[in-house]
C-alpha cells in the first residue's frame, strides 16, 4: 500500500468527496419526493431504493477519484476479513444513515463517507440533504459545517459541560440501558435525533454527550467520529478507549460514547453492566 497521506493530501480530497456526498443526497431526495417501496435485508433492517441509488453514486464517484483505495459500503457485498485486514486505507460508507427516519419522512438521515487509515477515520463527511447541512473534517484541518445559505464555519465541541447536561438521544433506538444512564446524571435534557446527526450535535456544541448503548455498525460512526475529534471531542467505547475500525471479523461497534468535555469521566454514569469490558 502507499504511504500515509499527509494533512495536505487529505485536504485535497475534501472538495471532491463533499461533491460526491451532495450528488448522493440529490439522488436520495429525488426518491424521497417521488415515493418509494421498503424491503427488508437479511438482518431485518429496512432497505429502500434510495439506499441503493446513493450507494451506486458514491461508489462510482470514489472509484473515479481514488481507484487504488478499496471501498466498504453498508450496501456492498460482504468483504471477508481475510481481505479487509490487509487494507491500510479504505473508504467506509453509509449511503443512507437513518433509513428508518427516511421512511418516517422526518428528514433526520444522512450520507456518511469516511476515509479510514490505520484503523482511524482521517476524513469524515456527513451530509443531511433535507436540512441542507454538511459537516466535514480531515485530520489536522479541523471540523466545519456548511449550510445551503451560509459559508462554512469552523465548529467546536462545548468543552465545559453545564450543570444541566444536554444529551443527544436516538429517535428510533431507545434502550433501558440508555434510560439508566440518564437516571444516573444529576440533571439533563434530551434532544432526540436520528442518524449520525446526534454525533454532529456534540461536534458543534449543541449537545454535551451522545451515549449509544445499543447495536451499530462501523459505517454508522466513522465519518462523524472524524468530525467530532477534529472539533475537539472524543468517540470512545464504554471503557473510554477510542473507537477503531477494521480490527476484527465483525463490523459491529461496541457500545460507545460521544462527548465534548474530556475532563468528565462519562463512564461513571453508565449502568453497571455497561462498565464491564466489551469485546
Amino acid at each position: 500500500m502507499t504511504q500515509t497521506k499527509t494533512p495536505e493530501d487529505l485536504q485535497a480530497l475534501h472538495d471532491p468527496v463533499r461533491q460526491i456526498a451532495y450528488q448522493a443526497g440529490r439522488r436520495i431526495m429525488e426518491i424521497y419526493e417521488q415515493g418509494f417501496e421498503v424491503s427488508e435485508k437479511a438482518d431485518q433492517t429496512p432497505l429502500t431504493e434510495a439506499d441503493m441509488a446513493a450507494h451506486r453514486t458514491i461508489v462510482e464517484g470514489l472509484e473515479s477519484l481514488t481507484p487504488d483505495i478499496p471501498i466498504l459500503s453498508e450496501e456492498s457485498a460482504p468483504t471477508p476479513f481475510s481481505v479487509r485486514k490487509t487494507w491500510q486505507r479504505y473508504w467506509l460508507v453509509d449511503p443512507l444513515d437513518g433509513t428508518r427516519e427516511f421512511i418516517k419522512r422526518n428528514g433526520e438521515f444522512t450520507v456518511n463517507i469516511a476515509l479510514i487509515e490505520n484503523h482511524e477515520p482521517v476524513i469524515g463527511v456527513v451530509y443531511a440533504p433535507v436540512v441542507g447541512s454538511l459537516y466535514y473534517a480531515s485530520r489536522g484541518f479541523g471540523a466545519w459545517k456548511k449550510t445551503e445559505l451560509e459559508d462554512p464555519v469552523r465548529i467546536h465541541v462545548r468543552e465545559h459541560c453545564p450543570q444541566k447536561v444536554v444529551v443527544a438521544g436516538s429517535r428510533s433506538h431507545r434502550s433501558t440501558a440508555f434510560q439508566a444512564f440518564l437516571d444516573n446524571l444529576p440533571d439533563y435534557e434530551v434532544i432526540s435525533m436520528g442518524s449520525s446527526l446526534k454525533s454532529c450535535l456534540v461536534a458543534e456544541g449543541a449537545a454535551d454527550i451522545y451515549a449509544r448503548l445499543g447495536p451499530t455498525s462501523e459505517w454508522d460512526t466513522a465519518a462523524a467520529q472524524c468530525v467530532v475529534e477534529e472539533a475537539g471531542g472524543r468517540v470512545t467505547d464504554t471503557q473510554m478507549r477510542p473507537l477503531r475500525y477494521n480490527t476484527k471479523e465483525s463490523l459491529l461497534n461496541p457500545h460507545f460514547l460521544v462527548f465534548g468535555d474530556t475532563s468528565v469521566d462519562w463512564s461513571r454514569y453508565l449502568p453497571e453492566p455497561e462498565r464491564q469490558v466489551r469485546d
